[in-house]
């Protein structure tokens, strides 16, 4: 990939793309594109695009790389992402005595941390099916705090040494004296411990994780924060880095219930969206913590926990609408969703349909579904901001999902063929890092479903975690390459495109080129992904893979 590059003043920046494959909906056969500014501004052929030479500032070879929109990710964690990323991440540990040697390491190589700070552990995947006991965290740290959350987040190994250091926690709901801490307890000790991040640990975690959604193609990520998550001082720095800084943009959501128009006021004032994102319903699957109608199939004495009934998310609902700010909600198990969906309507009938609609409310993740919370979903015009790097992970009839659930009920769970079918909006995201910043691998994931009858076409993926982050948020303008904009993209190398879809026979159909529909790679499982070679955020280049 080659570079030419002109001068002139006195007028936005332009830049030809040519010799590639531009995934754009204005002309299936597009081989070009031209950016002035921070948007685009055409897309064409390659004998069309020679009429631009001359009047550009600077000409990019593609040399056949594939064009399309940058992905947005539609729930993150950014600061959480980083800590992974640059610290203890356990997402990797095969083995319970894998995990200690990984806690002791670290422990070793972080001598002045306050606290120790890791992800990612799911015993679940272990040969000795436990996480480990307090005391064997505490002779792997040496005596040291040490938060450690699951994988999803929804529980949490702590030490000794931590626990001496938050009052009162051994009395808060949700505390084991020799198991991982969930509820309130689980929430002081997260406060206090991500508390002790200094201003200059927290943006070093932040930029590592910015920096990695750029270098994967995303353009865009929403930031799921709220009180019961990371604090009003990370959301405030975080906005503030993203809006300094070139890189991906970020779009907060805040997880606060509010009431009033002076408190969705307050919300706004945070920078926030919306009184959205983890805004907890219920909790997850894996931490038998999600709310469900029926009892758990390895937990027979529970149905999970219920954090937010009908009432609560009515009030919620209505309120945000009324001070014209987004609500949204974290919702996993089948009664969670109900309780959403129910409080949903009675703040449409309170407020009416049509504003309810307009406001574009959002679940995530809205794994447990049935027919009638569907049709809900779709009358309601909900965003789901779903995950489905979570069926690859914990789905099939050998995964987590059956462990806690039985193979039937687990076999029900994420439905995106469904969804798409009755018209819900789809937005597609990794809830990083529960799962990785890794979009290519997301749409495979959505494609290729463990139950086929919950798999969407590539393109219908592909769309929900480009376009799809962008209308989630009230944007029907971007996520596209069309004249008009923003230009915000990604160059990838990759194989030959074609147009992948669950059913053969519409695939042999729509791989024919006079089918006129754009082709994207081949997500086939085994073969490699795309590889990213530059990332493009309103017309600034924020990532360009080495010695390309």
């Amino acid at each position: 990939m080659s570079d030419r590059t002109a001068h002139h003043s006195d007028r936005p920046r332009t830049t030809l793309l040519r010799g590639g494959e531009v995934h754009s909906p204005a002309d299936p056969f597009a081989t070009a594109m031209v950016v002035e500014g921070d948007s685009i501004a055409w897309v064409g052929s390659e004998g069309a695009a020679d009429s631009f030479l001359d009047g550009v500032d600077e000409t990019v070879d593609l040399d056949g790389a594939l064009v399309t929109p940058a992905f947005t990710d539609a729930h993150v964690h950014t600061t959480a992402t980083g800590l992974a990323l640059t610290g203890l991440d356990l997402s990797g540990a095969r083995t319970l005595a894998d995990a200690l040697t990984r806690v002791r390491a670290h422990a070793q190589e972080r001598p002045g941390d306050r606290v120790l700070l890791g992800a990612g552990w799911d015993a679940s995947a272990w040969p000795e099916q436990r996480p480990p006991r307090r005391a064997e965290l505490d002779e792997a740290t040496g005596g040291r705090p040490l938060y450690l959350p699951r994988v999803d987040k929804h529980s949490a190994l702590v030490t000794t040494a931590l626990l001496d250091l938050v009052p009162g926690v051994t009395g808060r709901e949700g505390y084991a004296h020799d198991a991982p801490l969930t509820g309130d307890a689980h929430h002081a000790v997260r406060e206090f411990a991500y508390g002790t991040l200094t201003p200059a640990q927290r943006a070093e975690a932040q930029r590592a994780a910015l920096a990695y959604a750029a270098s994967v193609g995303i353009g865009s990520v929403h930031e799921c924060a709220g009180p019961r998550i990371s604090g009003e001082e990370d959301f405030a720095a975080l906005l503030a880095l993203a809006g300094g800084e070139p890189g991906p943009r970020v779009f907060g959501y805040w997880a606060e219930l509010v009431t009033s128009a002076k408190e969705a006021a307050r919300v706004s004032e945070l920078g926030a969206l919306g009184a959205a994102g983890d805004l907890f319903a219920d909790g997850s699957l894996g931490s038998h913590t999600a709310h469900l109608c029926a009892p758990y199939a390895d937990a027979p004495g529970t149905t999970g926990s219920a954090h937010l009934d009908a009432d609560a998310v009515a009030a919620h609902v209505a309120a945000c609408t009324e001070a014209g700010i987004q609500a949204g909600f974290h919702a996993i198990g089948d009664a969670a969703i109900e309780a959403v969906t129910g409080g949903v309507r009675r703040a449409a009938e309170a407020v009416g349909l049509a504003r309810v609609r307009a406001a574009r409310h959002r679940v995530e993740h809205a794994e447990m579904l049935t027919e009638q919370t569907i049709a809900d979903l779709a009358d309601l015009a909900l965003t789901a901001s779903v995950q489905p790097a979570f069926d690859a992970a914990w789905g099939g009839d050998d995964g987590m999902y059956a462990r806690r659930l039985g193979t039937d009920r687990a076999r029900t769970l994420n439905p995106y063929a469904a969804l798409q079918r009755a018209g819900v909006p789809l937005a597609l995201g990794s809830d990083s890092p529960v799962t990785p910043l890794d979009p290519w691998g997301t749409v495979r994931a959505a494609a290729f479903h463990r139950t086929a009858g919950h798999r969407i076409s590539v393109r219908g993926a592909f769309t929900a975690h480009t376009r799809g982050g962008w209308r989630a948020l009230g944007r029907d303008d971007a996520g596209v390459l069309v004249p008009g904009a923003p230009a915000d993209y990604a160059l990838w190398h990759t194989g030959e495109l074609i147009v992948q879809t669950p059913d053969t026979r519409v695939s042999n159909w729509s791989t024919d080129p006079r089918s006129g529909t754009p082709g994207l790679p081949d997500l086939t499982p085994g073969g490699q992904l795309p590889v990213c070679l530059r990332t493009v955020v309103a017309g600034q280049t924020v990532y360009a893979r080495p010695n390309e």
